[in-house]
């Protein structure tokens, strides 16, 4: 698991509107073009827990970036999994 502390600058005090903050976050995820993504954020005692699976690195980077403006302050764990389709490295032996 990735660990992100989204920092202190530019948000509200850690622990004011946790929940508001997480719901603003997933609405903001869910209106834009990484609306189609599995990535969800939730409180879990002082922290909050982002995970999901995006198709490249720059929608992962693209997700972090959002979390870092939305959840600036609070201690956050990232755990998002990037899955790249590639093609196969060997021909698969039939028989």
């Amino acid at each position: 698991m990735n660990t992100h502390d989204a920092g202190s600058a530019g948000g509200p005090p850690a622990g004011q509107g946790a929940e508001y903050r997480v719901a603003h976050l997933q609405d903001r995820l869910a209106s834009g073009e990484l609306g189609e993504l599995g990535v969800r954020a939730e409180v879990r005692g002082g922290t909050v827990l982002v995970t999901g699976t995006v198709p490249s690195a720059r929608c992962r980077e693209d997700v972090l970036s959002t979390v870092r403006e939305e959840l600036a302050g609070l201690e956050v764990h990232c755990d998002i999994v990037v899955s790249e389709p590639s093609s196969p490295d060997h021909a698969e032996e039939l028989s």
